[in-house]
């Protein structure tokens, strides 16, 4: 035997008795040790945010660690590292009013058709739930600023093939003024419909900001005034009234924070609107 004939150094000399350690995925399931606790557990959880994931043992006790070396899987030393994020296939988007979204899709030039509104208000809660899917019918809805002057309205627009007009009415409600001036103008190429709230505001649905219901106003009041009073909201000017319709407002984000009285009127208008539009499209 040749005490000389090799050389002591030749190979990985320094290497530790378990071999060096290699990166594996903290794969939830994975069973490992952790070296300087002796704690043995299944990989439950992994936050690729804070860098750490947590073992649990035989007796369900829960330990948190580090992620990176001082591991060992099998026996053998490991650096133990996030699993690869696997991104989802996107699900179809839809818009507020709960259409599937059309992605890259320009906004219609605007058509004949219309859909008239009572006030701004209700164009501003249309505009919220149902703006794209105007936009790309190429339906522009105006307010009225009161229902009080629709017949000469729809008689100056002059309805027909391709020129229909849609209207939402507040309180829509047998024996109402509200209903005696839709049954003038009434047609073939004129639909209206209306929801049985006094104000726009009442289609949100109140638990959206904060209550159990809307408060009742006694007649003799103005609904938007008696409301904010009721609730404590300034209502000494129009400036009142706009900022309480702004914060009732930002509470709406689709059609599920409205109620259905109101998504079905307008949904029946977009369809009355688009229907010969799209026959001939």
């Amino acid at each position: 035997m040749d005490r000389y004939g090799s050389d002591v150094l030749a190979g990985d000399w320094r290497a530790p008795k378990r071999g060096r350690a290699t990166e594996a995925t903290a794969d939830l399931g994975l069973v490992v040790e952790e070296v300087m606790t002796d704690f043995v557990g299944e990989v439950v959880q992994v936050d690729r945010d804070l860098h750490v994931l947590t073992l649990e043992d035989r007796r369900q006790r829960r330990r948190t660690f580090p992620l990176g070396p001082g591991f060992l899987l099998e026996g053998r030393p490991v650096v133990l590292v996030a699993p690869v994020r696997v991104k989802a296939p996107a699900a179809p988007t839809r818009t507020a009013s709960g259409s599937v979204a059309v992605a890259g899709v320009q906004a219609r030039v605007a058509r004949g058709s219309r859909i008239f509104v009572e006030g701004r208000h209700d164009a501003e809660l249309v505009e919220k739930v149902w703006g794209d899917d105007l936009r790309i019918e190429g339906v522009v809805v105006e307010f009225l600023d009161g229902v009080d002057h629709l017949p000469d309205i729809v008689r100056d627009f002059d309805p027909g093939p391709g020129r229909r007009v849609g209207v939402l009415v507040d309180h829509l409600v047998r024996g109402s003024k509200e209903q005696r001036i839709a049954q003038q103008v009434q047609g073939e190429h004129v639909l209206v419909v209306g929801h049985p709230y006094v104000d726009v505001w009442a289609a949100v649905k109140p638990e959206r900001v904060g209550l159990r219901r809307w408060p009742d106003v006694p007649r003799e009041v103005e609904w938007k005034k008696g409301v904010c009073a009721a609730l404590g909201w300034p209502h000494d000017d129009q400036a009142d009234i706009a900022r309480a319709w702004k914060h009732i407002l930002s509470r709406v984000s689709s059609y599920a924070d409205c109620e259905p009285a109101l998504l079905g009127r307008v949904e029946e208008l977009i369809d009355f609107v688009t229907a010969d539009l799209t026959a001939g499209a």
